[in-house]
């Protein structure tokens, strides 16, 4: 499928702020995520994990010392502690060890300050966003720019949590209906790794809203053990798999090499027939994630000079549109935008 329709459905594609700018702040900031509004983004795409109160932060992980300032604070030494995450053993200072109050004394940092040494300026200056935060910025700036500013929301290890006896889905869901998110004037969407957590959100807890599917490039989906039952991601994606999905969920989020797989040598291959056959099963697609710098790139999409460069990620997210894609989850948000605007006026590349 093209984009002569404009997407799935005619729609246009959507513009996900994905961390909010973090090209242009620290991620999961409320500077990072108005910058992201104010840029062009459709919508604004937050992980939540949970603190020990049950509150919900927006971080991409449990684990905050890549993110945050919290290894260098004394009075926080004694909650370094080593623990299994997702099933992989993580060492470091976790979100859920930690009240909202606490979180709230964190200075947020670059994640990937060697390829972004421009936001360490920012340093000392962002808080750590819980996700009311950021729901009273999505209102804010919605009435700043006059446009309602969607949500792509994204529940990061809900098992783990439910583990420990939290409740992530509802706290959700809760968070939603405080920010007067879940009565259809927001667009909002629903993600996760986690099949079954989508799948308690639809049966169990009566959600309406849209819900998307994320997927690795490979192996199995979290919960599902070795695969033998319930299959792997390769599996799920057939036509046949794509369509059993669509009971449940209303769109996938794949990796960009699900849908460009890369050749040997580097550079971008073919499109798969993931978007076409997606769309055949009634399902969107929400392509992640669509970054500038070199380190990010295929090979025929870099430019001259350093990883932290940037390449040409404008030539890469038109291919993305003109093969159909419903959603490109990106970091430089503006750049989207401007690859969107080309592809539907039909400029030459």
């Amino acid at each position: 499928m093209s984009l002569e329709a404009g997407g799935a459905g005619g729609r246009e594609p959507l513009i996900v702020g994905h961390r909010g700018a973090c090209g242009y702040r620290p991620e999961h900031t409320v500077e990072s995520y108005r910058l992201a509004a104010r840029l062009g983004a459709d919508s604004l795409e937050p992980d939540l994990v949970m603190t020990s109160d049950g509150q919900l932060i927006c971080r991409h992980e449990p684990e905050l010392s890549r993110t945050t300032d919290v290894a260098n604070r004394a009075e926080f030494a004694d909650r370094r502690t080593t623990r299994k995450v997702g099933g992989i053993e993580v060492t470091g200072w976790f979100a859920d060890d930690f009240t909202l109050a606490e979180i709230g004394t964190l200075w947020a940092t670059e994640r990937l300050a060697q390829l972004r040494p421009s936001n360490t300026i920012y340093h000392g200056r962002c808080r750590v966003a819980s996700f009311d935060d950021l729901l009273r910025v999505r209102a804010q700036v919605s009435r700043e720019l006059g446009r309602e500013i969607g949500l792509s929301v994204e529940l990061k290890h809900p098992s783990h949590y439910r583990a420990m006896g939290m409740d992530m889905e509802r706290a959700v869901l809760d968070g939603l209906r405080r920010g007067g998110a879940v009565d259809g004037s927001v667009p909002v969407y629903l993600q996760s790794f986690e099949l079954h957590s989508l799948i308690r959100l639809r049966d169990e807890l009566g959600v309406t809203l849209p819900l998307i599917f994320l997927l690795e490039n490979g192996g199995v989906p979290p919960g599902f053990g070795d695969g033998a039952d319930h299959g792997t991601y390769d599996e799920m994606l057939t036509a046949r798999g794509l369509r059993l999905l669509s009971s449940w969920i209303d769109g996938i989020g794949p990796s960009k090499a699900r849908v460009f797989p890369r050749r040997p040598d580097g550079t971008l291959g073919m499109p798969s027939r993931l978007v076409r056959d997606a769309h055949a099963a009634g399902l969107r697609v929400h392509v992640w994630t669509f970054r500038a710098e070199n380190a990010f790139l295929a090979e025929d999409m870099r430019r001259d000079g350093r990883e932290a460069d940037w390449g040409d990620v404008l030539g890469e997210m038109r291919r993305f549109l003109r093969a159909g894609v419903d959603a490109l989850i990106c970091d430089q948000p503006d750049i989207a935008v401007l690859a969107r605007d080309e592809v539907l006026s039909r400029q030459p590349s």
